[in-house]
This record gives C-alpha cells, sequence and structure tokens, in this order.
C-alpha cells in the first residue's frame, strides 16, 4: 500500500512539474519588457545595442569605454543624452529616437542609484565580505 502512495504522489508531482514547466515556458518573456518603466526598456536597448561590449557596469563588460555605473550622478542627463545622440570617433550614433534616449538614461540612473563602481571606493571586510561607504 505504501508504494501505491509513493507512486500516485511520485506520478502527480511529475505530472504538475511538466505542466507548470510548460505553463512558463509558453509566456512571452519581452511581454514584461514592452509593458514594463523606462527604466527596463531602457535596459533592452543597452542589451539590444550591445553596450556591455565596450562599456563596464560595476566594473564588468568592455574596456573600450568608461564604467557607466555613477555616470548619472557625475555627468547628468543632458551629458549622457548629448554623447548618445552624436556619438564619438570611438563610439556609433545608434540614432536613437527622443523615448529611446530618455529610457536609456533612465536605466543609467537606476544603475547609479544602486551603488558605487569604483571598486576603490569600497570597503572590504575581514570575513571577504564588501559594504559600500
Amino acid at each position: 500500500m505504501k508504494d501505491i502512495n509513493k507512486l500516485v504522489l511520485f506520478l502527480v508531482l511529475i505530472i504538475s512539474f511538466i505542466f507548470y514547466s510548460g505553463f512558463l515556458y509558453t509566456q512571452n518573456a519581452d511581454l514584461a519588457a514592452i509593458a514594463g518603466t523606462s527604466k527596463d526598456l531602457g535596459k533592452k536597448i543597452w542589451q539590444e545595442k550591445n553596450c556591455i561590449a565596450c562599456h563596464q557596469i560595476y566594473g564588468l563588460g568592455g574596456y573600450l569605454g568608461p564604467d557607466l555605473t555613477n555616470t548619472y550622478s557625475q555627468k547628468g542627463s543632458n551629458h549622457i543624452k548629448a554623447f548618445l545622440r552624436s556619438g564619438t570617433q570611438v563610439m556609433p550614433n545608434f540614432h536613437l529616437s527622443e523615448n529611446e534616449l530618455e529610457n536609456l538614461t533612465q536605466y543609467l540612473k537606476s544603475i547609479d542609484e544602486s551603488g558605487i563602481g569604483s571598486p576603490r571606493k569600497l570597503k572590504i571586510n575581514y570575513d571577504g565580505t564588501i559594504e559600500q561607504p
């Protein structure tokens, strides 16, 4: 009798797992980003334009361009938008719309608000954890 109960429970769990997995994989992940906030849409632009190939966030990413973790608080929205509009000799002009510029700027603002990008400013504790001042 115990073996039958175990088998029934096992089958219920397997069937539940299959149906739930199917449900999750049929959901369109892009719908959340499309209906998301401005910073969510900015993150999507960041990913589509592969900005991480040249720029860093929290010290992770490419080394061709600067780390952009705290650029918003250091330079401001207008400075960021000016660079994005015109590009430079190294950074191409991606011809972003005003809405895309605003979304990308909001994404950089949200990153800036979340922490410090320079590891020199972080405090390393004896137990290996890191604190922001």
